[in-house]
């Protein structure tokens, strides 16, 4: 039985390792936290002024988003050498005192944002020598120790924006890509000081800059991201006319005046272009050809006049697929049938493009060519052209001129005729208009059917729904986060249509997270749901969609589709093991028989095989082997796409409990 009972152990500690629930070995997660992904720990929202004790010494990722905190000491990170990522945004502390970090010694992003620090100390980074991404953005800072950064020669990401400094330090970071410091009071730093020649972005908007130092401009030869929106510019610098590598420009709200189109010459491998704000009424028609490799283009807040010289702009950004942000601020200016218009949603007809008509009985042409000679005396409309006096500026556009007419030279009002009819006045001076194909009536107002074929451009919204059941839905998020690779995360809400209480619930998601699963749902329900940044709770950049929660009863079919692997692989194990007791019962009989009647204390002759046999299939034909306990599957859920889903904590409101993220990607923040 010894030798048994040795084998039999090993298959129960197995059996008790497939039936035991993940989440008991996280027993150790700190209070008011959560442990649902290896070496990761997501304290949201504790509202607490302490940081949260016992943190597990293995812990690698340390998420302290929003928890009130507002002091530190060392004694809070001892035993933390191995944590690498440390979030302490959106907190309340005002002061870093030195040598805080010192115990974290592996750490290699660090993100203080969004707090109330004011000074930063000669020695408040000592001992973070691998720290290569360090955010303060968002804070009060108002001076910077000048050796405060010595020991950060690793890092890679340094973002100061919107504080209160008048001064930067020195920088010396060989490793540094990204330096972000806009909106603060400081001057253009000096090309001594800032020596970072592998600098690929740098961000100095919105620092009363009236010029930029060719020097120091000239020096970043890795330069790939330029933000230089909203300064004093007045024209446009002539060192960028030399970035041949620069792929982001903003050049966003400086008072530059006219662009000349000649300046961007070199600046073609451009795929992100800001020029808001800059007073623009037109863009030239070479345009794609100036800019081949333009994705992203952002051009809000200009007085656009919509005529046919910017009739190509909307179908260039549908055929070629180009992101026009903030599309809701690109508007029309003139005319003032087209005034206050999306400029993206007009249709070729609405920018009132002259059309050609011939009313003659004979045409005589020899040649493939647009100049016809008419018999007649009424004449051909040319569309206008731009004006080529170089004093009104490559981006501003006459109007259309008034058909020529015989008899009068008075001035057609130029918005009487709709759908794209051209206006002109006969011998009596009274208005007529000429329409345009597909339309008639006295001022055009009628479209008549036509039959010319239309392609119908579906474009796929950024946010969609799948692997829906009764009371969940997944959110399949990646093409949100893709356009908008800086967000650092996202705002879901969500309410139902069907039921008789329509208030919307929200929660956050770390932008790091494309999936995320509604969970806790009205069975065979319309859901609202929408996205947008988090962090802008006025956000026009908001994308909604509509879901339909599955029935009861089919979801309780997928729900035992999904188990299957899970009940596949414990039946045969439960098989497995009540056979070998069974063997080991029928084993102990026999030998007890054999002993008994060794003694001469049995009275009936029994043949032990035939005993063994008998007492077996008795067992079988009795019932003795049991049948599955529903108990005994009711596991946590297991493998989807072939490998275990884990569980990926929310930022989310305290009201939204019934909801959990689930990846099988490793978390990161940044």
């Amino acid at each position: 039985m010894k030798p048994f009972l040795s084998l039999l152990s090993p298959l129960l500690l197995l059996l008790l390792s497939l039936l035991l629930p993940s989440w008991t070995l996280a027993s150790d997660c700190p209070k008011d936290c959560t442990c649902s992904s290896p070496n990761s720990i997501f304290c949201l929202m504790r509202r607490s002024s302490q940081m949260p004790p016992a943190v597990p010494t293995s812990t690698r990722n340390l998420y302290l988003f929003q928890n009130g905190i507002e002091t530190l000491s060392q004694e809070d990170f001892e035993g933390l050498q191995n944590l690498e990522m440390l979030d302490l945004s959106q907190n309340k502390l005002s002061e870093l005192t030195d040598h805080v970090f010192e115990p974290l010694s592996s750490l290699r992003n660090l993100d203080l944002s969004s707090n109330q620090i004011t000074h930063i100390y000669k020695d408040s980074f000592a001992g973070l020598e691998l720290l290569q991404r360090l955010y303060l953005y968002s804070n009060q800072i108002e001076s910077i120790h000048p050796a405060a950064f010595d020991e950060l020669t690793e890092l890679l990401e340094l973002k100061l924006q919107g504080n209160k400094l008048t001064m930067l330090p020195a920088l010396k970071m060989p490793s540094l890509l990204l330096l972000d410091l806009r909106y603060n009071n400081i001057p253009l730093p000096d090309p001594a000081d800032l020596q970072t020649p592998n600098l690929e972005s740098l961000k100095l908007g919105g620092l009363g800059l009236s010029g930029l130092d060719d020097k120091l401009i000239g020096s970043l030869v890795n330069l790939q991201e330029l933000d230089i929106s909203n300064n004093q510019l007045k024209e446009f610098p002539h060192v960028l006319r030399e970035l041949r590598g620069l792929v982001i420009l903003s050049l966003a709200g400086n008072p530059m005046g006219p662009l000349k189109w000649e300046d961007f010459e070199n600046l073609r491998e451009l795929q992100e272009l800001d020029i808001s704000n800059l007073s623009l009424q037109g863009l030239p028609e070479d345009f794609p050809q100036r800019f081949p490799h333009l994705q992203r283009l952002t051009v809000a807040e200009n007085p656009f006049n919509c005529l046919c010289t910017l009739a190509w702009f909307p179908g260039w950004l549908r055929n070629q697929k180009i992101n026009l942000a903030r599309t809701e601020e690109t508007r029309c200016h003139f005319p003032p049938l087209n005034a206050g218009k999306v400029l993206e949603r007009l249709e070729h007809r609405d920018f009132g493009c002259p059309t050609t008509t011939v009313t003659t009985s004979t045409v005589k042409t020899t040649v493939p060519t647009l100049i016809t000679r008419l018999t007649s005396t009424t004449q051909a409309i040319v569309p206008p052209k731009p004006s080529d006096d170089p004093s009104t500026g490559t981006d501003s556009y006459p109007l259309p001129p008034a058909p020529a007419t015989p008899t009068t030279n008075v001035d057609c009002p130029s918005s009487i005729c709709l759908n794209g009819g051209t206006c002109f006045l006969d011998q009596k001076g009274h208005v007529e208009c000429i329409c345009p194909r597909g339309t008639s009536g006295v001022y055009c107002e009628t479209k008549e059917p036509t039959t010319i074929s239309t392609t119908v451009i579906t474009v796929e919204p950024d946010i969609s729904s799948r692997h829906v059941t009764s009371s969940s839905i997944l959110i399949d998020l990646h093409r949100y986060i893709d356009s908008r690779p800086h967000i650092r995360g996202i705002r879901l809400t969500y309410r139902n249509l069907s039921g008789l209480d329509k208030r919307p619930l929200q929660l956050s998601v770390p932008a790091t997270y494309p999936e995320y699963t509604l969970r806790g749902l009205k069975s065979n329900s319309t859901y609202s749901i929408c996205a947008s940044p988090m962090g802008e709770p006025n956000s026009k950049d908001s994308v909604c969609i509509e879901a339909h929660t599955d029935t009861q009863q089919r979801s309780t079919m997928v729900a035992q589709v999904e188990d299957q692997k899970l009940t596949t692989m414990i039946i045969p194990a439960l098989a497995i093991l009540l056979l070998l007791v069974l063997m080991a019962v029928a084993v102990g009989v026999v030998c007890y028989v054999h002993k008994r009647r060794a003694n001469g204390q049995l009275d009936f002759e029994c043949d032990p095989s035939q005993l063994e046999q008998e007492d077996v299939k008795a067992g079988l034909d009795n019932g003795a082997l049991p049948q599955k306990q529903p108990e005994l599957i009711s596991s946590p859920p297991t493998a989807q796409k072939g490998g275990l889903d884990y569980e990926v904590p929310l930022m989310q409101q305290e009201h939204s409990t019934a909801n959990n993220n689930m990846t099988a990607k490793k978390p990161s923040y940044f």
